[in-house]
């Protein structure tokens, strides 16, 4: 394991992490940091409520793109359908010329 110092609301943590997850483990503080610095009187709330506040705002930000991939990959199987009906309906089309009826 490794050892990562965080500073976070201007105070430092030690994490440990994996080997070779220093630099994630790293940018991750950094983006609490930064949430932290967005709220409106952060300062003024105990530390413990603090990161509170910047948990939830990561978590709806998270639960906000995983919302978007999942549309995405809904849209994914849409355009699957539908490309799969469009060829059938061309092999349908093609039966239909080749009988006379098209």
């Amino acid at each position: 394991m490794s050892d990562v110092v965080l500073q976070i609301g201007g105070r430092s943590y030690t994490v440990s992490c994996a080997p070779g997850e220093e630099a994630h483990v790293s940018g991750l503080g950094r983006m609490i940091d930064g949430k932290l610095a967005e709220m409106p009187g952060g300062t003024a709330h105990s530390e413990t409520r603090a990161l509170l506040f910047a948990a939830l705002m990561l978590a709806d930000r998270v639960h906000e793109l995983e919302g978007a991939s999942a549309a995405k990959a809904g849209d994914g199987t849409v355009t699957a359908r539908l490309g799969r009906l469009a060829g059938r309906l061309e092999r349908l089309a093609g039966l239909a010329e080749a009988h006379g009826k098209g």
